[in-house]
């Protein structure tokens, strides 16, 4: 529900768009002059103006500068013959014009468009206003909407229990590399090492000896003398194994292993090597698949997904927890751009929104730092310091929109729920509290691919 002022000195008017917006569930003032319209702005700071251009005390373009100044959002109401100075209105910051006699659809509809610019306003002013969160926080880096902080709450349970492997999906750049980070800082092990390896960067041989070790005449005779491995220096904190779908099956029993029996041998020996380490993974791919596919052993799978932890695209996350990754991405760059924008305007964020980030917060930063330095000496980020295909993205593959009808709403939580478990039926089902035969038929009836 927001609050709407209506300014027009034609009671008739002001009655009949009240009654269309209280009929919407917003709360409604009046005002039928320029002075009587300043004065109830000041005392109900309305979220959205509809003001007429014409009214008998002064002219609307002068209400228009007054309540610009104070931030408000504007829709202008004007006669047929007043175009000219409609378009003069937008220009000095009226966010939408419309000719009378108005028509309540169309009305509607801006309404709802002004209302979503100020709320994405007060957003922006409210996070990139704030200092000190630390970018390497887990609000900053995970984000402030409810399905975010669930998501944190998991996080700190799992780093409580230390012993416990944890898993992270989600696709790349999503920042599960800094979340294992966050787990192993808040759990007790965070003063221990924590020791990173991504599993698709090396071959089987190379990762084995990384992971273990070798001794001294190992692999054809090359190694000049004994190596300790990763596992070995992780002895008493985490290993961070990154695309874990990616080891090579006959690393999976020797990982296995170590999961189990806390055991191992070095590459070329026989002595059992332990060591105390917590594992986090994470991966890209769909584990259940490639267990199906006979690329993961099912029974490495079953010992790592104790509880999985699954970090949603950007283009799925809510509108606020995108604007706080980009104020704390700015904290975090800023002193090391010297003379760049502290803030992004309203206008480069609603295009930042509309992007989908193929390449999530990875992508996310990239473009934040080109802006800034490209916004070198500007007082915040305008559209120009932005790349071609942020500025003109158009919104239509962002998930981060209000639903309008209950169906909608259960259509867009399947979809996220089956493409957060990578289009794994049962998994999703399982996740919604439904049977797969109920989720397949929501499947056909909605037509998600």
């Amino acid at each position: 529900m927001a609050t709407i002022l209506l300014i027009d000195d034609e009671p008739d008017i002001t009655a009949t768009l009240g009654r269309f917006f209280e009929r919407s569930r917003h709360q409604v003032e009046v005002a039928h002059s320029a002075e009587e319209g300043l004065s109830v702005f000041r005392r109900a700071r309305p979220d959205l103006v509809v003001l007429d251009l014409n009214l008998p005390d002064s002219s609307g373009l002068d209400v228009l500068a007054k309540l610009y100044d104070d931030q408000a959002v504007v829709i202008m109401m004007t006669g047929q013959g007043d175009i000219g100075t409609a378009v003069e209105a937008m220009r000095r910051g009226a966010e939408n014009f419309l000719t009378k006699p108005v028509e309540l659809g169309h009305l509607g509809a801006a309404a709802d468009r002004a209302l979503e610019k100020a709320k994405l306003r007060e957003m922006n002013r409210f996070l990139t206003g704030r200092r000190g969160g630390g970018a390497n926080s887990s609000g900053s880096l995970l984000g402030v909407s409810p399905a975010m902080r669930d998501i944190a709450e998991q996080i700190a349970l799992l780093a409580r229990s230390d012993k416990t492997t944890a898993l992270l999906l989600g696709e790349s750049g999503t920042g599960k590399g800094r979340v294992a980070e966050l787990i192993h800082r808040q759990s007790p092990r965070g003063t221990r090492p924590f020791v990173e390896v991504n599993c698709a960067s090396l071959t089987s041989t190379s990762l084995d000896s990384e992971l273990f070790g070798h001794e001294r005449g190992a692999l054809g005779g090359e190694a000049r003398e004994r190596k300790i491995g990763l596992v070995e220096i992780a002895d008493g904190g985490s290993l961070f194994l990154d695309e874990i779908g990616d080891l090579d099956a006959t690393l999976q029993p020797k990982l296995l292993r170590v999961l189990e029996g806390k055991s191992f041998r070095r590459l070329g020996g026989t002595d059992e090597v332990r060591a105390q380490v917590r594992l986090i993974a994470a991966t890209s791919k769909d584990l259940v698949n490639e267990v199906t596919a006979d690329r993961f052993r099912e029974d490495l799978y079953y010992r790592l997904s104790v509880m999985p932890i699954t970090l949603p695209p950007l283009r799925a996350r809510a509108r606020e927890d995108l604007i706080e990754l980009i104020a704390a991405t700015i904290d975090e760059l800023g002193p090391q751009l010297g003379e760049a924008p502290a803030r992004v305007s309203d206008a480069a964020l609603e295009r930042l929104l509309k992007y989908a980030w193929p390449g999530n917060i990875r992508e996310l930063r990239n473009v934040v730092e080109r802006a800034m330095i490209m916004g070198r000496g500007a007082a915040e980020i305008l559209p120009v310091h932005l790349p071609a295909e942020v500025r003109d993205a158009s919104g239509a593959a962002v998930e981060h929109y209000v639903p309008k009808s209950l169906e909608e709403v259960e259509r867009i939580h399947m979809e996220r729920t089956l493409r957060a478990h990578n289009g794994n039926r049962t998994r999703a089902a399982r996740e919604l509290g439904i049977s797969r035969a109920t989720l397949i038929k929501k499947i056909k009836d909605y037509n998600l691919t």
